[in-house]
C-alpha cells in the first residue's frame, strides 16, 4: 500500500470529503486542501433559503446518513452541519486556507502543487474536487461598464432584504435564478423581472409524495430519442402552460440539453405560482446595458435598480493546469466519472446527472478510492 501521505484531495466540499472518507475506510489517509476557512465553503456562501432539491435519503455520502431531523429537503445550514460532522466522523486531515494555484507533473511519477503562500506540495496522487460551480461568471454584456445600478452575481445574493422596495431584474432561469426571483417577490421587492434566454423544463419537486429525483434516476439511462419525447409529454401534463405570461414551453429535448448544456430541469419551489400571480414577470434575454437601463433581445428594455446575474460558473481548472488537452471548451475535464485523467490524477464531481449531484459524487468517490488503492 502506498504511503498515506501520497494522496492529496483538493477541495473540502461533498466530493472531496467523500473521496477522503472512502480512502480512510480502505486504510489510506489523505490530505485535503481547502482554500476556504472550513469544510463546505461553497455551501456556506449560498443564499439563505436554499434547500436541497434532492431528498435527504438520496443525498447522504458513504458511511454516514443525513440525520432524519433535517427533514426531507435539507436546508443549507443543516447540510453544512452534516458535512462538518462527516469530516469529524472519519477524522479527515482537512487543511483550510490552503489555496492551490498550480498543479503540474513532477519527478518520479508524482505531482507538484504550488500553493498561494509560496509553498510546494508533492504527492503521488491528486484528486481534484473543487466542483464545476467554482468561479462565478457574469457575461461581458455590451455597455455593462456604463451601468450605474447594482449588479451582483447570484453567488453574492443572500436574501431579499437589501432589495426591499427596489425593482430587480434576475438574469437566468436555472434553479438558482428562479428561486432567487421568488425570494425577492416574497421579500418585498417592488417588482421582479426574470430574463430568460432558453425556456426551461419545469418539474414539480415532488408529486403525490414521489420526488422528481427518483424519476430522474429511473429515466436517466434512457436514450435521448426515447427520453426527450417522454419528458415533453410529462412537462405538458405536470406543469401549466405559462406562454401567456411570457414563458414559452421548451423546444429543446431534456436529455439533449443535459448533454449539450449540462442543464437539469428547473424544480418548482414557487416560480410557477409567482409567474401566474405576476409577482415575477418573464422577459427576454439580456442584450446589453446603458447607464440606466437593460436592453433585451426582443428590442424592449427595463430600468431596474439592481440586476442579479444567475448566469452560472466556470470550473477554474484551466488556471490550475498547463495542459489544455485535459479539458473541453467549457473547461470541464474530458476524463472523469472515476477514471484517471492521467496517471495519479482524478477529477470528481463534474458529472451533471438527473439523479442529483450528491448522489453522483457518492458513487464516484467509491470508484476513485478503489482505483487509488489498487494502483
Amino acid at each position: 500500500m502506498e504511503n498515506p501521505t501520497g494522496v492529496t484531495v483538493i477541495g473540502a466540499g461533498a466530493a472531496g470529503l467523500a473521496v477522503a472518507a472512502r480512502l480512510k475506510a480502505r486504510g489510506v489517509d489523505s490530505v485535503v486542501l481547502e482554500r476556504g476557512p472550513g469544510v463546505a465553503a461553497s455551501w456556506r456562501g449560498r443564499y439563505d433559503r436554499l434547500r436541497l432539491h434532492t431528498t435527504r435519503r438520496l443525498s447522504g455520502l458513504p458511511g454516514l446518513a443525513i440525520p432524519r431531523e433535517y427533514g426531507r429537503w435539507v436546508r443549507r445550514d443543516d447540510l453544512v452541519r452534516y458535512l462538518e460532522a462527516y469530516a469529524e466522523k472519519f477524522g479527515l486531515d482537512v487543511r483550510t486556507g490552503a489555496t492551490v494555484e498550480r498543479i503540474k507533473p513532477g519527478s518520479d511519477a508524482r505531482w507538484s502543487l504550488r500553493l498561494a503562500d509560496g509553498s510546494e506540495h508533492t504527492t503521488r496522487t491528486v484528486v481534484v474536487a473543487i466542483g464545476y460551480l467554482h468561479t462565478p461568471e457574469i457575461p461581458e454584456w455590451p455597455g455593462r461598464e456604463e451601468w450605474t445600478g447594482t449588479l451582483i452575481h447570484s453567488a453574492q445574493y443572500r436574501n431579499a432584504e437589501p432589495f426591499r422596495g427596489k425593482n430587480v431584474l434576475v438574469v437566468g432561469i436555472g434553479n438558482s435564478g428562479a428561486e432567487i426571483a421568488s425570494d425577492l417577490a416574497e421579500g418585498g421587492a417592488a417588482s421582479v423581472s426574470l430574463a430568460i434566454r432558453t425556456p426551461p423544463y419545469i418539474v414539480r419537486r415532488a408529486k403525490a409524495g414521489w420526488p422528481a429525483q427518483l424519476s430522474g434516476i429511473l429515466m436517466g439511462g434512457l436514450p435521448e430519442r426515447i427520453l426527450d419525447p417522454m419528458a415533453a409529454v410529462m412537462c405538458r401534463l405536470e406543469t401549466p402552460n405559462l406562454s401567456r405570461y411570457g414563458l414559452a414551453r421548451p423546444t429543446k429535448g431534456l436529455k439533449e440539453r443535459l448533454r449539450t448544456e449540462r442543464t437539469v430541469p428547473l424544480q418548482d419551489v414557487g416560480i410557477i405560482r409567482d409567474i401566474q400571480t405576476r409577482r415575477v414577470r418573464p422577459v427576454a434575454a439580456v442584450r446589453g446595458f446603458t447607464a440606466t437601463s437593460v436592453r433585451l433581445a426582443d428590442g424592449t428594455s427595463v430600468e431596474p435598480d439592481a440586476v442579479v446575474a444567475a448566469t452560472g460558473y466556470v470550473t477554474g481548472l484551466n488556471e490550475l493546469f498547463d495542459d489544455p488537452s485535459l479539458f473541453d471548451a467549457d473547461g470541464m475535464p474530458l476524463v472523469h466519472r472515476g477514471e484517471a485523467a492521467r496517471p495519479g490524477l482524478y477529477f470528481v464531481g463534474y458529472d451533471v446527472t438527473l439523479g442529483g449531484m450528491l448522489r453522483q459524487v457518492a458513487r464516484e468517490s467509491r470508484i476513485v478510492a478503489d482505483r487509488i488503492v489498487r494502483s
